[in-house]
């Protein structure tokens, strides 16, 4: 999954995007509310973490200026103004969630995956195909409940397949979800990662299609 973050304190900046990028999420870092406003208009993001308090364009306006452009994309505003006024202002102007600083970090997490679940039609907290769970709150993948272990692109591969059984999921698509733009792309990257998933899952059941020229496809049933 693909999140921005809109900050301009680089210290709690740095520290959300080393912790979100341990749980497995590709994370633009964006310190501006310019910067914020074109990242969210010309990139696909399944969560935007936006702080008010930014320079050259407040995120209020940033926040504004993306509902007006008909973007869906969930909004989470991180910011040191507390009063009810302020929330009240947030939430109307199309704010799907607020989180008042100083905050703890699992919270935040936690939010985030609600958002992207809600954003997906998605309200519960695992995704189950066959023998094998994916449970999105720790981040961890059960085969018959006995756990699993992959590494994050592994894990970000397959939560996006599992996202989205019946369709075919481009290679472009699983780029744009699972890396950010400081991030470079091997040529054969996401080809390696899924090979790896395969070897680990399919004598699990879990087996998925390469569409030659297309993507990968979980078929609905198993």
């Amino acid at each position: 999954m693909r999140v921005l973050l809109a900050e301009d304190d680089s210290i709690l900046s740095d520290g959300i995007t080393i912790a979100l990028r341990q749980s497995g999420y590709a994370v633009d870092c964006v310190h501006s509310g310019e910067e914020a406003d074109y990242a969210i208009s010309n990139y696909p993001y399944d969560a935007v973490v936006l702080d008010l308090g930014l320079p050259l364009l407040d995120g209020l306006d940033v926040l504004k200026n993306a509902r007006e452009r008909g973007l869906r994309v969930p909004i989470l505003i991180l910011t040191a103004r507390d009063t009810v006024e302020d929330r009240i202002i947030g939430l109307d102007l199309g704010a799907d969630d607020y989180l008042i600083k100083p905050f703890a970090l699992p919270e935040l997490e936690a939010r985030i995956r609600a958002l992207i679940r809600r954003n997906h039609s998605e309200v519960r907290s695992e995704l189950i195909y066959g023998p094998i769970r994916l449970d999105l709150s720790s981040r961890r993948v059960y085969v018959q409940d006995e756990s699993v272990d992959l590494a994050p692109r592994e894990l970000g591969i397959l939560e996006v397949l599992l996202m989205h059984v019946g369709q075919i999921v481009s290679k472009e698509q699983l780029v744009e979800h699972l890396y950010g733009w400081e991030e470079e792309v091997g040529e054969n990257a996401i080809e390696v990662y899924i090979h790896r998933l395969r070897k680990k899952l399919e004598p699990a059941g879990f087996n998925f299609r390469t569409i030659r020229g297309l993507g990968y496809l979980v078929e609905n049933s198993v």
